[in-house]
């Protein structure tokens, strides 16, 4: 299980390096429409990669659950001081986006759980 908390981790990295380089293109809080498309694609997203990540990983499906918490352990973690920090952690992104990266972050994570637990 401490592979999965290490995924968790190298995946808020890339995640993080991402909004860095990219935020500005992605994270547009006047725009309801794609904040919602973004929620919506993002939480399948994860719902399937954490499938996959668990299959590949070889875990029996009774422990996905448990492995879900570790997988998103580092965003729920670390992100709070992404937030917190927003202008620091992410100078190329309007200010305002603030809620909207915290709200993706809370669903990505959402994904991941219930990717876990859907039985498929």
């Amino acid at each position: 299980m401490k592979s999965i908390t290490i995924i968790g981790l190298v995946l808020w990295v890339a995640g993080t390096i991402g909004i860095r380089l990219a935020g500005q293109h992605m994270l547009h809080p006047r725009n309801v429409a794609g904040t919602i498309m973004l929620y919506v694609f993002s939480f399948v997203l994860m719902g399937l990669l954490a499938r996959r990540i668990f299959s590949r990983v070889g875990l029996d499906k009774e422990s996905w659950p448990r492995a879900a918490t570790l997988l998103a352990l580092p965003t729920l973690l670390l992100d709070p001081f992404s937030s917190a920090f927003f202008t620091t952690v992410f100078p190329n992104v309007d200010p305002a986006a603030a809620g909207v990266f915290g709200g993706w972050m809370l669903i990505c994570c959402a994904g991941a759980v219930a990717g876990a637990w859907v039985k498929a």
